[in-house]
Formats: structure tokens, C-alpha cells, sequence
């Protein structure tokens, strides 16, 4: 299978393009810029560069392709929430240079959605981007997931972060709600999966979560019990998630353009609509305490982290 990796400087972009690789598909990559492709260390047999904003390079990046994933995503730098507009115009030329090429199958990966509220401005341009790609080609897939488990997966790293270096947990009224946090391993095996599976068993949208459901209270409880730390938790009565993903942000060491809109997200149940997923595609779940084990584990070969 010819398959091309949008986004190969990134986590997943990455550790997808090894993956595909390891299982025989020839791998080109797409990307800005081939000095961030370099330092990610994706197996590629060729780069494409180009910007997708722009549709630059997508004519000779997806020439011959079989199967292509769209993993590129741009919320930093735009606090204002100019971001989502970006991201849907992207998509948009992405799917019609698809088209162009004949392709029949790109993979999305994007964000799991509430069921009966209002999106936040990070899921409401996950799924316009979604319906874009799903538009443009016959056999277009969506996977959607909530908090990725893994070493180099922002939103995990960032709740370390929290967890390293603030004294004591505020936990903001969110902290009930609940998710469904899936292992890096198993979002890849989704991904890779999606490649070969006939159309007719996974063509649309299919929510991806891992086995264990939990409030993010929980989530953050057992995220420090795997790290040997304890935090006394503050349990705050309010939200107030423009002023706290600011301070969250700082504390962390992230940009607050893309932890405000991440933070937006958590105010809702996020889980999967039903747990046909792994059936369908084949991938057996990890839990969570498994995935945390093993994301700290890989994190701490190459950085330290507090109490470990």
C-alpha cells in the first residue's frame, strides 16, 4: 500500500509513518518543513513538502497514493480562534486536491464530541474538518478520540506537567465529567488498521476510546499515583477556563492557544457513542493504568521526571 502521512513531524505523524512502515506499506510523508521531519525521526521512503493552507506541493505529495492521513492540526498561534477557520479552509483544499488525484481513502483522526451540548471552538473544527474530508473522497474515515496516553501527546504531558509542579490540584467544576483516554498504541493500531480494512465495515466516523471510563478528577488521581506523588486537591465550584487555561498554561509551559480551546473541551462528558470500534478494526485496548506505565516509561528516557 502507497500511503502518505500529512503532519510526520508530529506525535502521532511519526510514530503512524514507523508503524506503516514496519508493516510493509511504502510511506511518504508531507510536511513544512524537512528540519522538524528530521528531528521526529519518522521512517519515511520519501518527503513531500509543501503547506496545506496554501495547497503547495499537495498535486506531486499525493501522485500515486493509495491511502492518505490527514493528521495536521493548527491551533497554536491563534488565540483569538482564528484557528478553526484555518483548519476547515485546509481541509477543504486537501479534499479537493484528494479528489483531483482520484484518491478514494483518506484517514482523519480528530476529536470525540459531546452528545447533547454545544461544541467548544477545538471539537466544533475537529468535526468541520471531519465532514470536509469525508465529503471530498468515497471511502473517507474518521477516527475520533478523546485524551491520547503517551510520551510525546500534548494533552498528556501537559496534565504531568500540572501534576509535577503545582503544590495543590485545583480542580475546576469539570473535574466530574467524564472520558475515556485511549493508549498511543492503540490509537495507532486504528489508524494503521484503516489502511486495508474493506470500505463497506469502517467507512464514516467512529468514535476510539480506551476501556477505561473516568472523571478527570480520576484521571489526574491516577496519573499521580503512577507518577508517586500526591496533591491535595482543591475542588473549585466554577470554571472559569479563559482565566485558568492562561494560568494553566504558564505553569505548564504550553502555549495557552492551544491548551484555552483543549480546556474548553472538558466541559461535557466526552465518550465514545458505543464500543464497536476495536471489533470492527480489529484492535485490542490497552488499560489505562497499562498506558500511563508505559508512557512514563518512555518519557523518562530521555527526560526526568519528579518522584520517579
Amino acid at each position: 500500500m502507497r500511503t502518505l502521512v500529512t503532519g510526520a513531524s508530529g506525535y502521532v505523524g511519526a510514530a503512524l509513518a514507523a508503524r506503516l512502515a514496519e508493516e510493509g506499506h511504502a510511506v511518504r510523508g508531507f510536511a513544512r518543513s524537512a528540519e522538524r521531519v528530521a528531528a521526529a525521526g519518522p521512517e519515511l521512503d520519501e518527503l513531500a513538502l509543501g503547506d496545506v493552507t496554501t495547497g503547495a506541493g499537495l498535486e506531486a505529495a499525493l501522485d500515486g497514493i493509495d491511502v492518505a492521513y490527514y493528521l495536521i492540526h493548527s491551533m497554536e498561534g491563534a488565540i483569538d480562534g482564528t484557528f478553526a477557520d484555518r483548519e476547515r479552509r485546509s481541509a477543504e483544499a486537501f479534499a479537493a486536491s484528494a479528489a483531483a488525484a482520484g484518491l478514494r481513502r483518506v484517514v482523519y483522526l480528530g476529536g470525540i464530541v459531546p452528545a447533547d451540548a454545544p461544541l467548544s471552538r477545538h471539537l466544533g473544527s475537529r468535526l468541520a474538518v471531519e465532514s470536509a474530508l469525508l465529503a471530498g473522497v468515497p471511502e473517507g474515515v474518521a477516527l475520533r478520540a478523546s485524551i491520547v496516553i503517551g510520551a510525546r501527546s500534548r494533552s498528556f504531558r501537559f496534565l504531568v506537567r500540572l501534576i509535577e509542579r503545582m503544590p495543590v490540584m485545583a480542580l475546576p467544576a469539570w473535574r466530574e465529567n467524564r472520558t475515556a483516554p485511549i493508549d498511543g498504541r492503540d490509537v495507532l493500531a486504528f489508524l494503521a488498521r484503516a489502511a486495508t480494512v474493506p470500505a463497506d465495515g469502517i467507512r464514516g466516523s467512529w468514535d476510539i476510546g480506551g476501556p477505561d471510563v473516568m472523571t478527570y478528577a480520576a484521571m489526574i488521581t491516577r496519573i499521580s499515583d503512577a507518577m508517586m506523588i500526591r496533591r491535595p486537591a482543591l475542588e473549585l465550584g466554577f470554571a472559569l477556563t479563559p482565566l485558568a487555561s492562561v494560568v494553566a498554561a504558564a505553569i505548564a509551559g504550553e502555549d495557552p492557544a492551544l491548551i484555552s480551546p483543549l480546556m474548553e473541551s472538558l466541559e461535557h462528558d466526552l465518550l465514545p457513542r458505543d464500543d464497536t470500534a476495536a471489533k470492527a478494526f480489529g484492535v485490542h485496548l490497552h488499560s489505562f493504568d497499562a498506558a500511563v506505565e508505559r508512557a512514563l516509561r518512555e518519557w523518562e528516557r530521555t527526560e526526568e521526571l519528579a518522584a520517579r
